[in-house]
């Protein structure tokens, strides 16, 4: 009975410990002058890793060939599922289960909850989406294959790509009576529509992915702008934002847009490269009264990253890696050469960016 008395002080001692670590504020004023030169430096790589792929790909007098654009696009799918797992959910979960949080949070395994709520929701989302499309294309007398067969379209995936293939089939395959029998006027309303749908479903597409990827990048900035080890996390960082600024640019650069939304790429590119340095400089703004150990950090950031890794995980594996792999039918005819480089440009992608899940 005494030993027991005896543990007790020693153990509601660590428990004090904890808060008080927890509530302590540190400011962390060393490398300043490096902190603020990388608000600009992580600006420079991100959106140049985001916009190279889409103005290189518009561009008439930068001639890149198009294989650079078929490994920075499997590249990217790599870098985006690796994002999902090893930058964000496993992150999410270390938060939520920190000493600092009480014990309700430790009984149970929330940032798992909050990714699998924000894979549903993406679904449920994407599922409406998708039956809305359908009977708007319905009512114009077109069909679309609901498994989203479509050939060749290499960055509208989800309904958006299925919606805009499966129009542009439908139309090549109606009976030339029919056709001579369509009035101009209801031939040029059929494609308003099928070029609506479409243009809709991408830009809701690349909302989705950005969104997810915005969380992840401005909690980057925040952390960046306060940790103690900042050079080798600044390094890290660095190359972290260009790599996943060329997945995502990647995907951005064969969005398949009518003219009047061909600034959406460039817009999301830019607005990808500023998200991290935004960050770092509210960080820096904030960093004598912003703990990032303190019980408040740890469930918004554990919350936000949990939820981040649920939308990057239905965007990489449902709509790059099953619809680019699987449900595409010049890879289903590719040969065995060409699958094989797409998955090795894939699986680099994805080493690269978990390889960089050990110092960040």
């Amino acid at each position: 009975m005494s030993s027991a008395t005896s543990l007790l002080p020693s153990a509601t001692a660590a428990t004090a410990a904890v808060v008080a670590g927890c509530d302590a504020v540190t400011v962390t004023d060393t490398h300043l002058p490096l902190r603020i030169a990388a608000i600009f430096i992580i600006l420079v790589g991100a959106t140049g890793g985001a916009l190279f792929p889409v103005l290189a790909r518009r561009s008439r007098w930068l001639k890149v060939p198009a294989g650079v654009f078929s490994f920075a696009k499997y590249f990217g799918s790599g870098v985006i599922i690796a994002t999902a797992f090893i930058h964000l959910l496993a992150p999410g979960i270390e938060a939520l289960e920190s000493e600092c949080l009480s014990e309700g949070w430790r009984q149970y395994p929330y940032a798992l909850t909050f990714c699998m709520v924000s894979i549903f929701g993406i679904f449920l989302t994407e599922l409406v989406a998708f039956r809305w499309g359908t009977s708007k294309l319905a009512k114009l007398g077109l069909h679309h294959d609901a498994h989203g067969h479509d050939a060749g379209s290499h960055a509208a995936h989800g309904p958006e790509g299925r919606l805009a293939a499966s129009a542009e089939e439908d139309v090549e395959a109606m009976p030339e009576k029919t056709e001579r029998s369509l009035s101009r006027e209801d031939n040029e309303a059929s494609e308003r529509g099928g070029e609506s749908h479409s243009s809709i479903g991408q830009v809701i597409g690349v909302a989705i992915l950005e969104f997810g990827v915005i969380l992840h990048s401005i909690l980057i900035g925040l952390t960046l702008a306060v940790d103690e080890s900042f050079t080798t996390l600044f390094i890290v960082i660095t190359l972290h934002q260009t790599f996943e600024g060329l997945g995502i640019g990647s995907r951005l650069a064969y969005m398949q847009l009518p003219p009047r939304y061909n600034c959406i790429p460039i817009v999301a590119a830019l607005v990808y490269g500023m998200t991290t340095p935004l960050g770092l400089a509210v960080g820096l703004g904030v960093r004598t009264t912003y703990n990032p150990a303190s019980a408040n950090a740890a469930i918004v950031s554990g919350v936000l990253d949990s939820v981040s890794a649920g939308i990057l995980m239905y965007t990489g594996l449902v709509e790059l890696l099953a619809h680019e792999f699987l449900f595409n039918k010049e890879m289903m005819s590719a040969s065995n050469k060409h699958v094989l480089y797409a998955l090795g440009s894939m699986f680099l992608g994805c080493a690269v960016m978990a390889l960089l899940g050990r110092w960040a």
